[in-house]
């Protein structure tokens, strides 16, 4: 799996092309919840022109996400920005702050951040949220993972309850966490699936 990531620590990162040319920097991520995937990212200007920019940066054209920069080829990269934001309700900004619900309708926290992959998938792996007693009794931040088919109903965001299971406390160990997570739902489909065949 790739290094993990906040989605906020993308912001105010600079976009440079290979070329070593400072064209904009990052103003907010883009993504599609239901997909759990990046679409881009909005950009603002620098310096002087540090105000949003008409143009953004579709995740596709992203050649790499490093510590200091995300790279890009050249400046031809930058899109109209309803190219690469798509719809408005795939925008960062409406996830968070949404209230974490389990498909049995347990409310268990808040979403504080979106956790992705750091590397060319552009996948989104889970959710920093702040956990309420539901989920922890010392109510602290906690990093949960998504499901494959995750669901957001108004301004809910809707987790498998098993999730609950694979918490982690900090995003170093969240990455074995995630890894768990999914190979015990490979084991249950699998499982599910022997079932059913064998009752044909």
């Amino acid at each position: 799996m790739n290094t993990l990531m906040l989605a906020s620590e993308l912001t105010k990162r600079v976009v440079v092309t290979l070329g070593g040319e400072a064209v904009a920097q990052i103003r907010d991520t883009v993504f599609d919840a239901r997909a759990g995937r990046i679409t881009g990212f909005t950009l603002s200007g620098r310096g002087l022109l540090a105000g949003p920019l008409k143009e953004s940066l579709p995740f596709s054209e992203v050649h790499a996400i490093g510590p200091s920069a995300v790279m890009i080829l050249s400046e031809t990269a930058l899109e109209k920005r309803d190219m690469a934001a798509g719809a408005d309700e795939a925008g960062h900004g409406q996830v968070i702050g949404a209230p974490v619900l389990t498909d049995q309708g347990t409310e268990i926290g808040t979403v504080l951040d979106v956790v992705i992959e750091a590397g060319r998938s552009g996948r989104v792996i889970g959710f920093e949220i702040a956990a309420n007693e539901n989920l922890d009794h010392e109510q602290r931040k906690a990093y949960i993972p998504r499901g494959e088919t995750l669901a957001v109903s108004g301004r809910a965001l809707v987790v498998p309850a098993h999730a609950r299971h694979f918490v982690a406390a900090d995003l170093p160990s969240f990455s074995a966490q995630v890894e768990a997570f999914h190979a015990h739902a490979a084991e249950t489909y699998a499982g599910t699936s022997a079932g059913e065949g064998g009752q044909a």
